[in-house]
């Protein structure tokens, strides 16, 4: 079997950055993807030397146009082959709609939605079929929660439940695996640590740092999971949602709301 080689999106920092500690432990080579100037060149360098792995960087914004095939054209001339596709990069926030000009909803749109749709469709034009590939979509419990605030957030990350759980239809019976992470919370930069630091009860039990995250997420996505949930409570948070007549959740909705404008 050869050493799989993983494309990581969004991989400079947070969770993206967990995804790769854990798959250089793993012994699997990287393709890190950011933003230029965000550390990257470090973060490889010290994967490499700790891990004994291949770590290569590509410094490219994702909502630029040709940036997927960017990575893939770079792959073919460097004649490798990606096994793993982790589609993690995104952007999120916190706002009523009508408080972010068009220009952000643009760049969330192109981010969350369009780059790992064509990631996915050029992954696929490259895999080789006598080695067993996967794909791990990065969504959200966003994506099942209405929630004002996170609208256009929200909506991306329920566009990737569809696109996750069309594509896994369509790959039966061949030697790609995809495979969808909705974590709750995740204590990521500063500011959102301090945010979670207030919370209480169940809301409080949703939050998980990047790393466990990712290594619950890494061994799900190996095992072929369709759907990956960290957490007892966030299971029970999607079984809630799943029972509970729409009128009770918006209810909720509308109260957490109050106060927070």
């Amino acid at each position: 079997m050869p050493q799989l080689t993983a494309i990581i999106t969004g991989a400079s920092e947070g969770l993206g950055k967990a995804f790769a500690v854990e798959l250089a432990g793993r012994g699997c080579n990287l393709v890190l993807v950011a933003l230029p100037n965000t550390g990257l060149t470090n973060l490889a360098s010290y994967l490499q030397k700790t891990f004994d792995i291949k770590a290569d960087t590509l410094e490219l914004d994702l909502t630029a146009a040709d940036s997927p095939e960017q990575i893939f054209a770079y792959l073919s001339k460097q004649k490798r082959t990606a096994h793993i596709l982790i589609n993690n990069a995104g952007l999120g926030n916190w706002d009523w709609f009508t408080d972010k000009e068009t220009a952000f909803y643009k760049k969330q749109i192109e981010l969350n939605i369009t780059t790992p749709v064509l990631l996915t469709r050029l992954f696929l034009g490259q895999v080789d079929a006598a080695v067993t590939s996967y794909i791990l979509n990065v969504g959200s419990l966003g994506g099942l929660f209405v929630v004002p605030k996170k609208q256009v957030y929200g909506a991306s990350k329920s566009f990737m439940r569809y696109f996750t759980r069309c594509m896994q239809l369509e790959l039966t019976g061949t030697n790609v695996k995809m495979s969808l992470l909705s974590p709750g919370g995740i204590n990521t930069r500063p500011e959102i640590i301090l945010m979670n630091q207030k919370l209480k009860g169940i809301a409080k039990a949703t939050i998980f740092e990047a790393d466990e995250v990712a290594r619950i997420a890494i061994d799900g996505m190996f095992k072929g999971k369709k759907e990956i949930i960290p957490g007892a409570a966030n299971k029970l948070l999607v079984f809630l949602n799943g029972i509970l007549p729409g009128f009770v959740k918006d209810a909720i909705i509308k109260g957490k709301l109050k106060g927070h404008g």
